[in-house]
């Protein structure tokens, strides 16, 4: 049967790799002038595509803005094909809010421009979220392409349709071969009339469902081919009968294949297989320090940056739109596969860090001037010299122990709620910076008669609040003349306790815990585990000798302080341990290895929070991990991912058996090695356990019965690219040439986690909504005349007009809220809502406490899809199913 090849130019375009940005932007410059000239030509050079990516054009009109005018009319003319992202997004450690506003922002670029490529293109993403499906829906696309995640062990054909977690479906026109398999057309006639029956077409081709092949001519970083046309006209006399090749896009190629009204079989949920193509599966923890500042950076935007741009917004204050849009495409720029991946050179690297440093600084800083902004407006009959607000930016009420840095101007002092009630409070730290803040005054009224201390201490402390208002803020008074101080006391029974718990240390470290509603004595949990690693910068490989340290092996200094509302455990080990492979090999142990664990149990909480610290300076090459127990025999664990819960194989034994027996055609082996968004448990009809990572993401469950719970904590590894790992057999990913002495991290090193025990099925425990509020903290802004210096700068008096309390709405039901921000192009705003359940449907109430005229259902465009009822400014939320999220728009 004679084919139909689509031959379609593009380009894939790292912004960064082995290389900086900085020097792809100056390659763009060239080489997609040249692209611009070539498509201006009157010939059959129809179109090129520019990988999908928006953020292209940005970084190329910056420094030739006298080319808008050009791609305007090459876009509208259907020539220059571009988005819809804004770049070339991960899709397995990168948030569902940073995948859906990369789009949105992506969409939007395009638009001004003339129009996108209606397609959910990645074609270089290290496998495919199962979530995918729903995004794409919601974007109004129904078709994807794609290379990685997909074995012929799974599907018969390259098209296919692909049904996500939540059971919407897309289909799938796959590149199995890669984006590169017309790259590299043959110039010698003799080679080029072999070069279409040679690999990977004789196989790829052979698997098409219709006659309709896919055929991209391009490269990473490729220059446009302008003999294309000559080779082309070639080819078509070369291969008559066999081949008919012409110029296309990938949507003209998609509609090619729809007209054939092929059989299309059907696949389910993530897309992970490396067997035709390499999948990266241990990406998750390559720059383990870079990973934790992607999780708290992304934390830090959706659950508490835009939830009080939203209430600063309904307040009378300006939502700063411009400024919001800088600081996602910082992140869009790190949320690129390579960039995320950290698979980069040591130099990129350090590009990475300063765009999450900005992205970082900006944000906190704008949270910073907001809180300020709304707190000294606050109209406070009861306020004194210092007050305490405090911003609840979850949509339910909450109460408990919080943490606050502040400065204090002395130990004993009370702290009051709205009614006057003292709260108790405990000082953590202590340091003296008298000199420091009081020297520095700058006191725009110097006729204002204002509080000045004698002395002043930086301090962290925690609180035990009452009810904070719900997506709102209440302030707090500090009277210099009561006493709630509730000191830190020495421990010295290695036993603590609070309403859920009883914790027992072990002589090695290790720590039984009673949770005291389930009388479930969970034994040898927080078991710190060392091992080699033997990979590169795309994966972790366990050595050919590798050689496991644990911590139960040695005996900690055991510290115990209490109050009555804060205990904290604190171990200090002095692990020893190989100070590179070839030490581990020879199970040589030279290096100590300092690493304190700190277990921190607030009153009433259900969380045990966790940091651990590592001084690495002196140890290459090797992991570190830390183990909890569940007692839970298991076939899956249960992880969230964007908008939704899954339940995942523990050993993927079909894919193992496949491996097994034909080990030379895979690329990669399937291991269970996994990530999450915010949570991993072990559940069964009665009981679970779950871990809540805040800095690296990555998690196995191991043990004889599958029961444990492995958490990574960081990895360490010496080049980009090495051959012939366990994992990952053959060519090195990446280069070997390139060393990455950075990746050793050697470094003070500290990363946080929680962990939570239930006494019920996952869907009765509400996991999800718990691990939220885990990454949610909430925000304390103090304000006091005598900071107002260097410090937090000075500003004027403002007048005081709001309330001493206030709640935009609260949420009732059991869907998780994603994000709450201004709506894009209208005055309203967008709330989001996921159901994190793995059976049950969802459902929710969102009650408004301000008057509410218009609430719609709407898509990802943020287009409206149908009017919602409002009843007493109430909307209702029903029969959400399982992984579907739902978003709103509300003026």
């Amino acid at each position: 049967m004679k084919k139909t090849v689509h031959v379609v130019p593009h380009s894939h375009w790292d912004r960064e790799w082995y290389f900086t940005t900085s020097r792809s932007k100056i390659y763009l410059m060239h080489d997609l002038k040249k692209v611009l000239d070539q498509l201006e030509k009157d010939n059959p050079y129809e179109s090129f595509i520019l990988d999908g990516q928006a953020s292209l054009l940005d970084d190329y009109l910056k420094w030739r803005p006298q080319d808008r005018k050009r791609i305007e009319a090459l876009v509208k003319q259907g020539k220059l094909i571009i988005g819809p992202w804004y770049t070339q997004t991960d899709q397995l450690v990168i948030s569902g809010e940073s995948i859906v506003r990369n789009m949105l922002y992506g969409m939007k670029i395009c638009e001004a421009f003339g129009g996108y490529m209606n397609v959910g293109y990645v074609p270089d993403s290290f496998g495919q979220a199962a979530s995918m499906p729903q995004i794409y829906h919601e974007f109004g696309i129904s078709d994807t392409m794609f290379w990685r995640g997909v074995s012929d062990d799974e599907v018969t054909h390259t098209e296919y349709k692909w049904r996500g977690e939540d059971g919407s479906v897309v289909n799938v026109y796959q590149i199995p071969s890669g984006y590169y398999i017309g790259g590299a057309i043959p110039e010698r006639e003799a080679d080029l009339a072999e070069f279409l029956h040679q690999e990977p077409f004789k196989t790829t081709w052979g698997r098409s469902s219709t006659d309709q092949v896919y055929f991209p001519n391009g490269f990473d970083q490729a220059p446009v081919r302008e003999n294309l046309p000559k080779l082309v006209e070639q080819m078509n006399e070369l291969y008559q009968g066999e081949y008919e090749l012409q110029f296309s896009t990938i949507e003209n190629y998609i509609a090619a294949v729809k007209e054939r009204h092929p059989e299309l079989e059907e696949i389910a949920g993530e897309l992970i297989n490396g067997k035709l193509m390499r999948i990266h599966k241990t990406i998750f923890s390559s720059r383990s320090d870079l990973k934790a500042m992607n999780t708290k950076i992304q934390h830090y935007l959706v659950n508490v940056m835009e939830p009080v741009l939203t209430m600063a917004m309904q307040l009378g204050f300006e939502y700063p739109v411009e400024t919001v849009k800088e600081i996602w495409k910082l992140m869009f720029e790190n949320a690129a596969h390579d960039s995320i991946g950290s698979c980069v050179s040591d130099t990129t690297n350090e590009d990475v860090y300063m765009r999450y440093k900005q992205a970082r600084d900006i944000s906190m800083n704008l949270v910073e001037l907001t809180l300020r902004q709304i707190s000294t407006a606050i109209n406070n009959p009861q306020a004194q010299e210092i007050t305490f607000t405090l911003f609840n930016t979850c949509d339910k009420a909450r109460d408990g122990v919080i943490e606050a840095e502040v400065y204090l101007p002395q130990k004993d002092f009370a702290i009051l709620d709205q009614a006057g009630n003292s709260l108790p409070y405990t000082i953590l730290e202590l340091v003296d910076q008298t000199e420091y803040v009081l020297n520095q005054g700058n006191v725009l009224n110097t006729t204002k008669e204002i509080y000045l201390p004698e002395k002043v201490y930086k301090a962290k402390i925690v609180i035990e609040t009452t009810d904070v208002p719900s997506m709102g803020y209440t302030q707090l008074t500090v009277d210099l003349s009561g006493n709630s101080h509730a000191p830190l006391r020495e421990n010295t029974n290695h036993t603590i306790e609070n309403d859920h718990y009883q914790i027992t240390v072990n002589k090695n470290g290790s720590l039984d815990i009673l949770d005291k509603a389930s009388n479930v004595l969970y034994r040898n949990q927080g078991i710190i585990e060392e091992n080699g690693d033997d990979g590169d910068s795309f994966n972790y490989s366990p050595p050919a000798k590798d050689f496991i340290i644990s911590s139960t092996d040695f005996e900690p200094k055991v510290t115990i302080q209490q109050s009555d509302i804060y205990q904290t455990i604190r171990l200090e080990y002095l692990l020893k341990v190989p100070k590179d492979l070839t030490e581990r090999a020879e199970q040589k142990v030279s290096e100590k290895l300092p690493i304190t664990l700190e277990l921190s149990m607030k009153k009433q909480s259900p969380l045990l929070d966790f940091k651990l610290t590592v001084e690495n300076q002196m140890v290459d090459s090797h992991r570190v991990c830390v183990l909890f127990d569940t007692g839970i025999a298991s076939k899956f664990s249960i992880a969230d991912q964007q908008f939704g819960t899954l339940e995942r194989p523990v050993i993927f034994e079909k894919e193992m058996a496949l491996w097994e027996a034909n080990k030379e055609q895979w690329n990669e082996q399937p291991i269970a090695i996994e990530t999450c968004q915010s949570f991993v448990g072990l559940f069964d009809d009665s009981r679970g356990v779950a871990v809540m990572p805040k800095g690296v993401r990555e998690y196995e469950i191991i043990g004889e019965q599958f029961d444990t719970i492995r958490l990574t904590i960081f990895r360490t590894y010496g080049f980009m690219g090495k051959e012939n790992l366990m994992y990952r057999p053959g060519r090195a990913s990446g280069e070997t040439v390139i060393a990455t002495p950075d990746a050793q991290l050697h470094k003070t090193l500290s990363f946080e986690f929680s962990a939570a025990y239930f006494a019920e099925s996952f869907d009765q425990a509400n996991v999800e909504q718990l691990a939220k509020q885990a990454v949610t903290p909430i925000e304390v802004y103090q304000y006091a005349e005598f900071l107002n210096s260097r410090l937090i700068f000075t500003l004027g008096d403002v007048e005081q007009t709001l309330p001493a309390t206030f709640s935009l709405l609260e949420i009732e039901g059991n869907l998780t809220l994603s994000i709450l921000k201004k709506a894009e192009n209208r005055p309203g705003y967008i709330l989001r809502l996921y159901n994190g359940l793995l059976e049950k449907d969802g459902h929710a109430t969102i009650k408004f406490n301000q008057t509410i005229k218009v609430a719609e259902k709407v898509d990802l465009k943020e287009k409206t899809k149908e009017p919602l009822p409002i009843n007493n400014d109430t909307i209702e939320l029903e029969s959400i199913g399982h992984a579907k999220f739902v978003t709103l728009y509300v003026e």
